[in-house]
């Protein structure tokens, strides 16, 4: 079966280098919902090198930091799951007190409705400050 993370389509990426790219995920409940995506197909963090670690979880800290500067969440929400696509990625999720969830997990039954529209310049934002770092 074909990895829908190594053989992505139409995917908005905010940054992108050798090792690893960032794309924004289309979710109308969640626009800032991002996703920092290693190439080389892995499964787990450990299967990285020390180096390859940490300079993932940097991208993983920095997406964060984009994400609290562009839209002042109420909390952001970190997560590495890989139960479906079994190839290493990070979710950074941005979560708003009335977001359709809140305080559980997106994945979780929605609490309320709670569309959310993104603000304008989002993708344009984020990417300027992730290809500032």
């Amino acid at each position: 079966m074909p990895c829908e993370l190594c053989n992505a389509d139409n995917e908005q990426i905010l940054y992108e280098n050798q090792h690893l790219r960032i794309i924004l995920v289309e979710d109308s409940n969640y626009p800032g919902f991002c996703r920092v995506i290693w190439k080389q197909h892995i499964k787990e963090m450990t299967d990285l090198s020390p180096e390859d670690r940490q300079h993932l979880f940097d991208w993983v800290l920095r997406t964060e930091q984009a994400l609290r500067t562009v839209l002042n969440p109420d909390k952001i929400n970190l997560a590495t799951l890989g139960n479906a696509v079994p190839h290493l990625h990070w979710h950074v999720i941005a979560r708003f007190t009335d977001d359709a969830h809140f305080p559980s997990p997106i994945w979780a039954a929605p609490r309320r409705k709670a569309p959310r529209a993104a603000p304008e310049g989002l993708a344009q934002n984020l990417s300027r400050l992730l290809n500032a770092s």
